[in-house]
């Protein structure tokens, strides 16, 4: 995971890692074994882990708000239609994308559990199948984006984690790399401990050693991008610099990924933390847009979720507790937005979930599959296999 405060983590590939990059893509080239096919879709899911305060960031204009949130509330929000604003700590960054209808948001989203439980939720919406609440386990065996990934020629994914996240556990191999301050050198002692535990194998030798090659190349590639940022002045902390990063890999090299973001859960003094980290998310957003180039961009669809919302009143350390609906955001060079999209109700007492939180009104694998079927041209037979007895919803993103 992505912390904005963590120290930076070492892109050391474990053998499972290692495996998965030799793998990826069978006794092709070094310079090849990152590369998307020319032309194809980009797609970056981005994980705000934590559960974080959407009501902070997609406003409610809305008398209910000023009264359930008097300390924490957000003043000044910017105008986006009748009924919503957005943070004013995001107006530089986001606005130009949403002006240029480049970004949307989809209020009321998430699953239909209701244990408030991070972990639990978070598994959930990763392996992405089909649950009864209070009723059964869900599949453990595949996360979603595996499962797309088997369903695209040419897939290419990347996972931008410390380690392989369940959103991508599954058959089809996916190289693990780190986006952050040390990931730019590749310690060769474990390189050579590695290589030789499989130099006599036949068939692994030759794709671990084009594995480590590879990753040489992608390093190289976010070293370079290190030292641009330095000239720039971009701050060397958190997820802004990783988003450039992760913009430098993905520019030519991966149409498939996923990141994660940690600290979103704010239950006591919520306001300047949480500005802050939305400060940093939203010019790293802004940074991997530009990372990526305009040609680039213009194919990218950025998808940004959570596993649930926050309580829609404050509580009484000025911060806000588990809740259940939350925002998307959506944006991208090829995304129709400028729009607040999918069900929405009134923002009142009487249309909170429990009158505690938001209602889901738009279920994240219908949301999902809906974009999926228009980025990629997946019929319904294909994407009942990414999501099993989902029904896909088109709410018009791209």
């Amino acid at each position: 995971m992505i912390d904005d405060f963590a120290p930076a983590n070492s892109l050391a590939m474990d053998r499972r890692t290692l495996l998965a990059a030799a793998l990826a893509a069978p006794m092709a080239p070094a310079a090849q074994l990152f590369a998307a096919p020319a032309g194809s879709p980009r797609l970056l899911v981005l994980f705000l882990r934590g559960a974080y305060d959407c009501a902070s960031v997609l406003v409610p204009k809305s008398g209910f708000y000023a009264e359930s949130r008097p300390n924490i509330g957000v003043p000044n929000p910017v105008s986006l239609d009748g009924d919503w604003g957005l943070n004013p700590v995001l107006a530089p960054t986001m606005l130009p994308f949403w002006n240029k209808k480049q970004l949307a948001f989809i209020p009321f989203a998430g699953t239909p559990d209701l244990s408030r439980s991070h972990f639990e939720t978070q598994d959930i919406v990763e392996y992405g199948q089909p649950i009864v609440v209070g009723k059964g386990a869900i599949d453990r065996r595949t996360g979603f984006m595996n499962r797309l990934a088997s369903e695209l020629a040419g897939g290419n994914p990347i996972a931008f984690t410390n380690r392989l996240p369940l959103v991508f556990r599954g058959p089809v191999p996916v190289a693990n790399v780190v986006p952050t301050a040390a990931a730019a050198k590749v310690d060769p002692r474990r390189a050579a401990l590695l290589s030789s535990m499989y130099a006599k194998d036949k068939l692994l030798g030759p794709r671990v050693a084009e594995g480590f090659a590879a990753q040489q190349q992608v390093s190289a590639a976010l070293a370079t991008e290190m030292a641009t940022a330095g000239r720039d002045a971009i701050p060397a902390q958190g997820f802004e610099l990783a988003a450039r990063r992760m913009g430098s890999v993905m520019r030519g090299r991966a149409n498939l990924c996923f990141a994660d973001v940690g600290g979103w859960d704010t239950h006591v003094e919520q306001r300047g933390g949480l500005d802050f980290r939305l400060n940093v998310l939203g010019r790293g957003l802004a940074g991997f847009a530009d990372a990526l180039g305009p040609a680039e961009w213009q194919r990218t669809t950025v998808v940004v979720i959570s596993e649930f919302g926050r309580s829609f009143r404050e509580n009484g350390s000025r911060g806000t507790d588990h809740g259940h609906g939350t925002v998307f955001w959506v944006l991208g060079g090829n995304v129709r937005g400028g729009r607040i999209l999918g069900e929405q109700v009134k923002v009142a007492r009487a249309s909170l979930n429990q009158d505690r939180d938001f209602p889901v009104l738009n279920e994240v694998r219908s949301v999902f599959g809906g974009l999926f079927q228009k980025l990629y041209g997946l019929d319904g037979t294909r994407l009942a296999r990414v999501f099993p007895g989902s029904k896909p919803r088109d709410l018009g993103l791209v």
